[in-house]
């Protein structure tokens, strides 16, 4: 009986005892497949984490070249990243004291911060500070080697953004942010292929999740990233900008300004510069001195509001991002649509009353010139820039085809430069152009558009009819130069023939000579162009809300392009709100923007190798080449210069023939007036006792501005179709009151038909 229950007994124990160890080993069996197959991965990642840091390494950011490929007008160059490695520094009280001590001096931070970084007992790798310049990387070095310091410091490579030029270009580059992002510009445009591909560096850590030393690192380097070679021309470009600014000032302009030359061939930009602008190696510094100012005197709680707004206002490309009416300019555009549709024919004629009516405008649309035009040929009505005459040019069209001919010239969509921010036109649908609408928009009002919109239409009008995709990068390259993508320099579309192309240039041509455009008339060379003086209506019907007196502003531009048998390069320039009550009321596009338009051109055109063509007019007042005579005695100088027919005085010592000369104005290679003289410098003079006053020749004619001239010992080249028509002085190349050395050539520029182009309000 015993012995039956004690086997009952063993085997019930025996039973219990598989029973748990099939459920321990089941269990162990389940459990292994859970967490190798069915969560294997996520815990294999989790243990890569806990043995593994890893540190992202910065790739170098591609360079921005001008067209030449030569030119850097932005590079990254290398900074460093200073690192601390507490792990080998931590139980050392007076080595982490001296480290504290000296880095907070050469890095100019806090002294405490460093030190609670150097007891992170661990850590191999803590960042200090990033992106030091080369001059205080060698002063930690030096710390480093006068202490005997080798490890707990560590220098890595890094990069920081720099634009040589300052400036120049700074709205087509932009700028990046402190973690080398692209924020604005080509710089954010392009960012995913200047970027590059960032490296890693792979620490190991070991049991206790310390940092392992050096020799269980792995370094993954860095893919530069590509660089772009733009169309852009950094010398035009900085052309651009000089006479902007020059305008700007000579016209006190309120709201900035625009210039933008392009090849009306392939839509390549050479150069679009706005004004103001920015540097953007300092992009967070309000670069207008005036506006900084204002911002602090404002009360503290609206400062760092008007702060942001200033900012993105000097961030903004005004060239693609903000739309104005065209004005007149437009009109070289209308001319297309009505030769290209037989509207306008060699019998065509209009007389213009100096009033137009209009279905619903009341008085109708004046004529900028009140007492009319009388009867007019199309080369009349463009030359005359006559309102009344597009008016009804607008009318033969009708709106279906002139709304057509809208879109094909591009207006009605962006044009897709490679540029952020463009925006879109406003304008009226074909089914809202009534009469009044279709009659101020056939005259340039009443509908916006970018400026880039109007100068690749101007680019149409120039190369035969054909519409251009506008663009500022012309390659992107790899390190070793290969091309990675091309600018495509197709034509869209053809607009117009090239017949009427043709047609169009002829008469701009004649306008920029002798018509309402001869403010852009530049000596020896064929240029084409037109201008506008566009009202910002909308601003003056809101500042009546807010004014007394509201004032109406203006736009003035000028469009042009060269040379007039083979047009190759296409300008437009555009002044927002000349203060016409500050500069002798000028606002109009002939008397501001044509002026500036001239002097561009007349340094472009030889740069960019468009060789003067001369009349035989123009010839007899074409300056002279100074010759150089420094170093010859004065006699030798005496005989160069007479038989140059070139007058000369001497400053200095003139007691011997046989004194040399030390410096001449104009220098040698300078223009100097026929008829004119060279002023030599000898020893034994003061310069402060000699200088003159350029005197202010604004508004006169060439005769008295060369009498004005000789009494203050300066001279006057004359530039203009006006220097030869009874024009008046608009542009000096030399701001009056400056003083320079006597004999200095002042460059003026003379405009005719200085008022036309004003309108009244359709309000």
């Amino acid at each position: 009986m015993a012995k039956g229950n004690s086997e009952r007994m063993w085997n019930k124990a025996m039973g219990v005892t598989v029973l748990l160890i099939f459920l321990g080993f089941g269990a162990v069996v389940v459990n292994l497949f859970r967490w190798q197959i069915l969560r294997g991965e996520e815990l294999k990642a989790a243990a890569l984490d806990q043995s593994l840091h890893s540190t992202t390494l910065t790739a170098m950011r591609g360079t921005i070249y001008d067209s030449s490929g030569v030119k850097v007008l932005a590079k990254s160059a290398s900074v460093w990243t200073v690192v601390l490695e507490p792990e080998y520094i931590h139980e050392d009280e007076a080595l982490r004291r001296k480290i504290s001590s000296g880095l907070a001096e050469i890095l100019e931070m806090d002294e405490a911060t460093i030190y609670e970084k150097t007891g992170q007992a661990g850590s191999y790798f803590t960042y200090l500070k990033r992106r030091v310049e080369s001059d205080v990387k060698e002063k930690v070095v030096a710390f480093l080697d006068e202490n005997g310091i080798e490890s707990g410091v560590r220098l890595i490579d890094d990069y920081k953004r720099y634009y040589p030029y300052g400036t120049v270009a700074s709205t087509i580059l932009g700028f990046v942010g402190s973690d080398g992002q692209g924020l604005s510009g080509l710089e954010l445009q392009y960012d995913k292929e200047l970027q590059g591909t960032a490296g890693r560096m792979i620490s190991a850590k070991n049991a206790l999740s310390t940092d392992m030393p050096f020799e269980y690192e792995q370094l993954i380097g860095a893919q530069n990233g590509y660089n772009l070679i733009l169309t852009v021309d950094e010398t035009v470009q900085s052309i651009l900008e000089k006479y902007l600014e020059q305008g700007i000032e000579q016209f006190k302009v309120a709201n900035g300004a625009v210039a933008i030359m392009m090849d009306v061939k392939t839509g390549g930009i050479l150069g679009l510069a706005v004004k103001g602008d920015y540097d953007p190696n300092d992009p967070f510094t309000v670069y207008d001195e005036t506006e900084r100012k204002k911002i602090e005197l404002l009360p503290e709680k609206e400062q760092e509001q008007a702060y942001s707004d200033a900012l993105n206002k000097q961030w903004r490309n005004k060239a693609v991002s903000d739309t104005y009416y065209p004005g007149s300019v437009f009109k070289m555009c209308v001319s297309a649509m009505g030769l290209e549709e037989g509207i306008i024919t060699d019998n065509f004629s209009f007389t213009c009353t100096g009033n137009m009516p209009v279905e619903g405008v009341t008085g109708g649309i004046d004529c900028w010139k009140h007492a009319g035009h009388g009867q007019e040929s199309f080369h009349d009505g463009l030359c005359n820039s006559c309102n009344p005459f597009f008016i009804r040019v607008g009318e033969l069209l009708g709106p279906s085809t002139f709304a057509k001919y809208r879109e094909a010239f591009g207006f009605t969509t962006q044009t897709g430069i490679d540029l952020p921010g463009e925006s879109w036109s406003i304008y009226h649908d074909e089914e809202d152009l009534g009469p009044a609408e279709l009659a101020t928009e056939s005259f340039g009002q009443n509908f916006s558009i970018t400026p880039i919109h109007m100068i690749t239409a101007c680019a149409s009008i120039a190369n035969g009819g054909y519409l251009v995709q506008p663009h500022v990068v012309d390659r992107i390259v790899d390190e070793d130069g290969n091309i990675i993508k091309k600018a495509d320099t197709g034509y869209r579309r053809q607009v117009i023939s090239e017949e009427t192309s043709q047609k169009i240039c002829s008469v701009l041509y004649d306008n920029a000579t002798s018509g309402t455009a001869s403010g852009g008339y530049v000596m020896g060379y064929r240029v084409c162009g037109k201008t506008g003086t566009s009202e910002k209506i909308e601003k003056y019907n809101e500042d009546k809300r807010t004014k007394e007196n509201p004032q109406m502003e203006y736009i003035a531009s000028y469009c042009g392009f060269a040379p007039a048998e083979a047009p190759r390069y296409a300008l437009l320039v555009f002044f927002d709100e000349p203060q016409g009550e500050e500069n002798g009321g000028l606002t109009g596009g002939n008397a501001v923007a044509g002026p500036i338009f001239s002097s561009m051109m007349e340094e472009l055109l030889p740069y960019l190798g468009i060789e003067a063509q001369y009349t035989d007019a123009e010839y007899d007042t074409l300056d002279l080449t100074a010759p150089y005579t420094v170093g010859l005695t004065l006699k030798e100088a005496y005989a160069q210069l007479g038989q140059m027919g070139l007058d000369y005085y001497v400053i200095g010592d003139e007691s011997e023939d046989s004194i040399q000369v030390t410096e001449q104005i104009p220098q040698a290679g300078e223009n100097v007036p026929k008829g004119g003289k060279v002023v030599l410098y000898t020893s034994g003079y003061e310069e402060k006792d000699v200088l003159v006053e350029v005197p202010d020749f604004t508004g006169m004619d060439l005769a008295n501005a060369s009498y004005l001239a000789l009494l203050n010992n300066v001279q006057v080249s004359a530039n203009g179709a006006g220097a030869t028509e009874g024009g008046s002085a608009k542009l000096q190349s030399i701001t009056p009151g400056t003083m320079v050395k006597p004999g200095t050539v002042v460059t003026i520029t003379f405009v005719e038909n200085i008022n036309t182009e004003t309108y009244v309000s359709l309000e």
